[in-house]
Parts: C-alpha cells; sequence; structure tokens
C-alpha cells in the first residue's frame, strides 16, 4: 500500500496557474501507474491525465490538453499536475491515484487514493 499526499492547490484567477505535488511514502512509485482525478461540487469523479508505470504512456481528458501537463520524479518519489491556462470550470477536489502495473488510465486500475486538495478558480 503506498501512501499519498496532495499539495499546491489554492485560489487563482481565470487564466493563471498552479503546480499540484502529490508525495508518496511507504512504496516506491516505480512501478505504479499515477494518476490525477477531480470532483466538482454536484458531479462526478472525472479522469484528468494519467501516467503508465513504465512512463512510457500518457494520457488527459479532451478538456485539459494542451493546458495541463502530468509527469513524475521517481526519485523523489513524487507526481505532478502543471495547470496552466486555468478556466473556472476547472474548480474542483484533485485527488492522485496510484494502480500497480496501471497504464494510467481506467479509474478501476486505481486503488490508493490521496486526500485531496481544493483548487479554485475564479472569473
Amino acid at each position: 500500500q503506498v501512501q499519498l499526499v496532495e499539495s499546491g492547490g489554492g485560489l487563482v484567477q481565470a487564466g493563471g496557474s498552479l503546480r499540484l505535488s502529490c508525495a508518496a511514502s511507504g512504496r516506491s512509485i516505480s512501478r505504479y501507474g499515477m494518476g490525477w482525478f477531480r470532483q466538482a461540487p454536484g458531479k462526478e469523479r472525472e479522469f484528468v491525465a494519467g501516467m503508465s508505470w513504465s512512463g512510457s504512456s500518457i494520457y488527459y481528458v479532451d478538456s485539459v490538453k494542451g493546458r495541463f501537463t502530468i509527469s513524475r520524479d521517481n526519485s523523489k518519489n513524487t507526481v505532478f499536475l502543471q495547470m496552466d491556462s486555468l478556466k473556472p470550470e476547472d474548480t474542483a477536489v484533485y485527488y492522485c491515484a496510484a494502480g500497480l502495473g496501471a497504464q494510467g488510465r481506467a479509474l478501476a486500475d486505481f486503488d490508493s487514493w490521496g486526500q485531496g486538495t481544493q483548487v479554485t478558480v475564479s472569473s
């Protein structure tokens, strides 16, 4: 079991940027697929970005392509989500997730979750 803690959320104006971090502990993430999900008020949890355990495959939901970038630093046991050109519709609680051997896209592949960090984008 890997423990995940997100940080970097906050309040930002539309067009601004935030960088979310997901610090893992308990196990190395080198063999884990990693993903970011978000959940807005009254909405279902939504896949945002993911990376396979090998780093060879990266996925984004269409609404964030060209604006968000997922990356990992295995030496620091940390995953990042760089969010640029933020829009009010990006407002949500963002969750980091991990799955052993996962490709990094399917929700069912992830079994470890962080507590979430709030991102609020004002217009």
